[in-house]
């Protein structure tokens, strides 16, 4: 390593999140501010909620069933067509 280009390297760094949780670390800076922390953070607690009611894969297999019913009415409409010229 070069002398004299690397920042100060501070073993007892507080870490402040918004929830009040505080803890210490290592890092350049004397002090983070942060908003959300593992103490906080719905994935880490559990709490995680899903937005999404519907599967992607519901939500497709819906589709490809109304596809089929497109393509049912289609060809049902083409037989009686048909029907009616002969």
């Amino acid at each position: 390593m070069k002398p004299a280009i690397h920042p100060k390297f501070n073993d007892k760094c507080q870490v402040n999140c918004a929830c009040g949780n505080s803890f210490t670390t290592g890092s350049t800076i004397d002090k983070i501010e942060v908003e959300i922390c593992s103490a906080c953070h719905p994935f880490f607690t559990g709490q995680q909620k899903f937005v999404d009611i519907k599967g992607r894969i519901d939500k497709f297999n819906e589709k490809v069933a109304q596809g089929k019913q497109y393509k049912a009415k289609k060809t049902a409409a083409k037989k009686t067509k048909t029907k009616k010229v002969l």
